[in-house]
């Protein structure tokens, strides 16, 4: 149970400081003019925050589904020949701004959560399917072939052998583009989507420095949340098959 300490915390200090901002007036008041406030009021903190992760999680979502159903499809032997196209066009979507997709996005599907997630799914698919292409290219075929060997299917062969050895390699995937897309997320607060984001946005076209420490200070801590999560289930799959530590 270790391992869970470090998230613990850090949930706790985003926690308190989603919910203690405001006792910091004093020492934010130096970084605005008399006229200007100094804690964002649009909307409480807590609300942003689980606007935030709720776009996160669901993108994350997307991006892993698709990124996981192409890296076995690329992988099976009537799907080879896709491999090189498949990592082309996933390398397309880390490569084009979020900025330029939110403003394709737009026009089309108009503003908020929309385009935001849509940018954050194409972005997040790479860092995905780059590991889960290395994890499962990187099992030794005569792995495959004693399973194999043994009787099983090749859908038993995929899901009883090849996922979880290749298990670790692909959650550090999902890990590397959760942890990117937390602060790539907070450029939705452009277009109207809820975000960690506005108090940014907002701080930076009001001149604000208050606002955007708020804003900038929470995303850092969420982001150091959720990383220290996926440590923890990292360790948590080492304990439960440390033969798959390789």
């Amino acid at each position: 149970m270790r391992h869970w300490l470090t998230p613990a915390l850090w949930l706790l200090v985003l926690v308190a400081g989603c919910l203690g901002l405001p006792a910091l007036e004093p020492w934010l008041q130096p970084l605005v003019d008399g006229r200007q406030a100094v804690i964002y009021p649009r909307d409480s903190f807590v609300t942003l925050l689980v606007n935030h992760l709720e776009l996160v999680a669901i993108s994350a979502a997307a991006a892993t589904l698709v990124a996981l159903g192409g890296g076995i499809a690329v992988t099976r032997s009537w799907g080879r020949d896709f491999l090189p196209m498949a990592s082309q066009l996933a390398s397309i979507g880390q490569t084009v701004p979020p900025v330029a997709v939110l403003a394709l996005a737009v026009p089309v599907m108009g503003f908020g959560d929309g385009p935001t997630f849509v940018a954050l799914a194409l972005y997040g698919l790479l860092p995905i399917l780059r590991n889960t292409l290395a994890g499962l290219q990187g099992i030794d075929p005569s792995v495959r072939e004693a399973a194999t060997g043994m009787g099983m299917s090749s859908s038993q062969v995929l899901l009883r052998v090849e996922l979880p050895l290749a298990g670790r390699v692909i959650l550090a995937g999902i890990r590397t583009s959760v942890t990117i897309n937390i602060a790539t997320a907070a450029i939705g607060s452009t277009i109207g989507a809820q975000t960690l984001g506005d108090p940014v946005i907002a701080g930076l076209v009001n001149g604000n420095t208050a606002y955007v420490l708020q804003g900038a200070v929470l995303i850092g801590l969420l982001a150091v949340t959720v990383d220290s999560l996926f440590e923890a289930l990292e360790q948590q799959w080492l304990k439960r098959a440390p033969g798959l530590a390789g």
